[in-house]
């Protein structure tokens, strides 16, 4: 079944490059990327845009091929040992940048860092809190040891990705982004770095893989939809992504450019407020602040559904380049259940329903959300406020950039955002843990940005029990059913999976895959 989604790669090209220059006879690739990117730290902050840039520098154990499926990287295998270990060989001959030897050692290095990073947004400890034990057998063996099954290991090893202990210890967050401890075994090297602005990067000859074709990598954040339009146009910068919806019609016309489009697991939703008394910026019909929280109530979350035109977002908004959802994941994907349907576009059922919560009135909320981070995602967040106060729930938009947004998310000071998440994994595990299942930091379970407090023990049960299921048709099954139990009552309310677009010169070929970002190895 997963093969339909992405088995739709190949055909979603929306032009057939010509090769006109030789790949070789241009060493420098120029990539502009739209998200913003915060740390050169490959464990500060799980953030699309980091981990993108942090992959140039550092290697994982293991990685995804296009299918999500985990293949060899530092790793060369790993074996179950029972029920509870699990035995991963190192890869020979591997060295990090400065030529030191690559081995267990910094393995469990990496492990032990991990949970220390401070101030982290959204830690990666999700892949590291089933792990008791991280044992080193010898300078190319590791035994990771679990309290109880853990099928999803190769998963979760592809999210790690590997710091030297020689130059990691006692380093901080500040010490990678200065490069000072941003030696890693990747197939770049790190030769400049401003946060949230640019890196310069330099092949890296000994490594272990196919070398890229580029010998500099400069890559640029460009946050301004037509400032990175207008990039590419001019021959300024090569590559592009997030490409503007309503851009692409006129990219299509100019010979110098071609523009890539694949069905993406990105998905869009609003994260409401579902379990405090109060909630900080919901008020009655007159402004003033309300005592009772009104999203707490499933009823008013449904209304907010029902309120939502889904399919004139797709087309007025979107161009087109998003799939309407009432899921956590895309169609063709594991964890997707065609039971769940997209909710119909119902404002006179909505109000029904904000009358049958006891708000006749309706009330007043403000919608917040990053304005540089998403696809078109300020003109989503404008959009839903629109529709919200048709039904009586007058909407106050408050947007932002997306570092000022994430740093106060984290402390949870919203009522409803507009936010994405695509899965870690390829599969509906990240989603369930991280969107539906109850927070449990010691697990590594729950919401990380803002997390909504939802509670369903039964929906708990069901996910960690899919957590520790071996056979993979039976955790598909328990996947689903988590999700039937669970997305009735709105913990999230799911908008649309966008699709990943990108822009390229005339005359190279882009690799494009169903995850997000841009890496010069796809790029010939």
């Amino acid at each position: 079944m997963r093969k339909t989604l992405f088995g739709l790669l190949a055909a979603t090209s929306l032009a057939t490059p010509a090769l006109t220059t030789p790949a070789a006879a241009q060493k420098t690739l120029t990539i502009a990327v739209g998200g913003a990117f915060t740390s050169m730290d490959p464990h500060y902050h799980n953030l699309n845009p980091n981990n993108v840039l942090t992959s140039y520098v550092f290697d994982p154990l293991l990685r995804f091929d296009p299918n999500f499926v985990p293949q060899a990287s530092l790793a060369a295998s790993w074996t179950a040992i029972g029920d509870t270990a699990w035995e991963v060989k190192l890869r020979p001959g591997v060295t990090f940048h400065d030529g030191t030897p690559f081995t267990a050692d910094d393995v469990a290095f990496t492990f032990a860092r991990i949970p220390q990073v401070l101030n982290s947004p959204s830690s990666f400890t999700f892949a590291t809190k089933p792990f008791t034990k991280i044992e080193v057998i010898d300078a190319l063996t590791i035994r990771l040891h679990t309290a109880e099954a853990q099928p999803l290991t190769p998963y979760n090893l592809s999210n790690i990705r590997i710091v030297s202990r020689k130059h990691g210890e006692g380093a901080s967050t500040g010490d990678y982004n200065t490069g000072k401890a941003a030696i890693g075994t990747g197939p770049y090297k790190v030769t400049s770095f401003a946060v949230g602005n640019s890196a310069v990067f330099q092949r890296n000859d000994a490594w272990w893989d196919k070398k890229p074709v580029w010998n500099t990598v400069n890559y640029k954040l460009i946050a301004n939809n037509a400032s990175r339009n207008a990039a590419l146009q001019s021959g300024d910068v090569d590559v592009i992504d997030q490409v503007p919806t309503r851009d692409v019609e006129d990219l299509k016309k100019n010979p110098k450019v071609t523009v890539f489009a694949a069905p993406g697991q990105r998905l869009i939703y609003l994260a409401p407020d579902v379990s405090r008394p109060e909630t900080p910026w919901a008020t009655d019909a007159s402004g003033a602040k309300l005592s009772k929280n009104p999203l707490a109530d499933v009823r008013v979350r449904k209304a907010m559904s029902l309120a939502i035109n889904r399919a004139g977002i797709r087309d007025r908004i979107m161009d087109g380049f998003s799939n309407p959802t009432g899921q956590i994941m895309p169609e063709g994907a594991s964890g997707f259940e065609p039971s769940i349907k997209v909710d119909p576009y119902d404002p006179e059922a909505a109000k029904k329903l904000l009358a049958e919560a006891g708000y006749p009135q309706g009330f007043g909320i403000t919608l917040h959300g990053p304005n540089d981070r998403y696809v078109n995602d300020a003109s989503i967040v404008e959009a839903v406020a629109q529709m919200w106060t048709r039904i009586g729930i007058k909407t106050t938009v408050e947007v932002m950039p997306s570092t000022t947004f994430f740093s106060r998310a984290q402390k949870f000071e919203f009522s409803v955002r507009l936010t994405g998440w695509s899965s870690d994994t390829g599969e509906a595990s990240s989603n369930l843990i991280t969107l539906v299942a109850s927070s449990a930091p010691e697990k590594g379970r729950g919401a990380i940005f803002d997390p909504t407090r939802y509670k369903n023990t039964a929906v708990d049960a069901i996910v960690e029990k899919s957590l520790a299921t071996i056979d993979p048709a039976a955790r598909e099954t328990l996947y689903r059913e988590a999700e039937r139990l669970g997305l009735p009552e709105y913990p999230i309310i799911p908008i649309h999976q966008q699709v990943n677009i990108w822009a390229v010169r005339k005359g190279l070929t882009f690799h494009h895959r169903s995850y997000e970002g841009t890496s010069a190895w796809d790029v010939e």
